[in-house]
């Protein structure tokens, strides 16, 4: 079985089949969980007496994982048992060697975030055919999409799909995170509800985030004063002046490529459709005011000023709220300036 392919991995998860060991690896520790719970409600079907939980520091006799394994629930059925935070010692690579080979009906499932590839306990189940190894890396783009508007599918609603890339931006790519904003908004909507862009908007927004965005969205279009008190806001509520900074360089990085479009011939409303991930409904008038006023040679002047501004908050010393404002508002007088 060894390593399961990303397209195979919802269907393991629903029935792992004759697998003795299930590896979860990986930079995410919120889909690692995720994931190790799909296989529990698979496996012991909400049955707690199927359940096993093993620490690390039973590991000592090789044999512990395989034994469990082998064991028969008072109420019947398959026992899976849990592992969590294996690491890649010598104890934890015997015993999943042991669990591999052993007699037992049950599914040994272990957690082991940041393995490296070249760990015993790696090699050992990917070698074996009742082993498999499920890579939990954190996702982004086009498939965050689609596990958000999978797991909002699974907490009964639906969601528009500009409403999903939106939260695909928003909420990161920290499962733990991410699962227990989606459970709250679908609380908002309801049971059979839609979530739509301003639902989504509504409910999980951050203070901070949206004052900021207002704040990159009036300076490139000119608006000194909106800028200069979103900027305000923005601070205020709890943002910092990296993230300040970096989320200029990629708005101006998006207007770059739209703005490329443009002088090929497009259209700034059909130069931003062609973005991806695609431009939020609220946010396309202030771009396409910002497309009429900047060309791709200034933006990528700003986008160099950004990076410099960036290295000066980390290396030179003075107040770096101070250097990310600056950064921020020279951009707005110079869209001032143009317009």
């Amino acid at each position: 079985m060894a390593k399961l392919d990303a397209r195979r991995i919802g269907a393991f998860l629903a029935d792992p089949g004759g697998c003795r060991v299930a590896l979860l690896h990986g930079d995410d520790p919120g889909l690692i969980r995720e994931r190790c719970e799909a296989l529990i409600r698979a496996v012991t079907e909400s049955d707690a007496l199927r359940l096993v939980e093993i620490g690390k520091e039973t590991l000592r006799a090789p044999a512990v994982l395989a034994n469990e394994a082998a064991s028969s629930p008072l109420t019947g059925g398959r026992v899976l048992v849990r592992l969590r935070d294996a690491g890649d010692g010598k104890q934890v690579a015997d015993a999943a060697k042991a669990a591999l080979t052993g007699p037992g009906p049950g599914l040994v499932v272990i957690e082991a975030p940041e393995l490296r590839t070249s760990a015993a306990l790696f090699k050992a189940v990917e070698a074996s055919p009742a082993g498999a190894v499920i890579a939990c890396y954190r996702e982004r783009g086009a498939e965050l999409s689609a596990s958000i508007g999978r797991i909002l599918q699974e907490l009964g609603v639906t969601a528009e799909p500009i409403a999903l890339d939106w939260l695909a931006q928003r909420l990161g790519e920290d499962r733990m995170l991410l699962r227990r904003e989606l459970e709250k908004l679908a609380l908002f909507v309801g049971t059979g509800g839609k979530v739509t862009p301003e639902a989504a908007v509504a409910c999980v927004a951050e203070g901070s985030a949206l004052d900021l965005e207002e704040a990159l969205m009036a300076a490139m279009a000119g608006d000194v004063a909106v800028a200069d008190k979103a900027l305000d806001t923005a601070f205020a509520e709890g943002a910092n002046a990296v993230q300040v900074v970096r989320a200029a360089l990629r708005h101006v990085q998006r207007l770059h490529l739209a703005a490329l479009a443009v002088a090929a011939g497009a259209a700034p409303g059909g130069a931003l459709d062609q973005l991806r991930p695609p431009v939020f409904f609220r946010h396309k008038p202030a771009m396409e005011r910002a497309l009429r006023v900047w060309r791709p040679e200034s933006l990528e002047a700003a986008g160099a000023a950004l990076l410099e501004a960036e290295r000066r908050t980390k290396t030179t010393g003075l107040p770096s709220a101070t250097i990310a404002r600056g950064a921020v508002t020279t951009l707005a007088r110079q869209a001032a300036a143009r317009r």
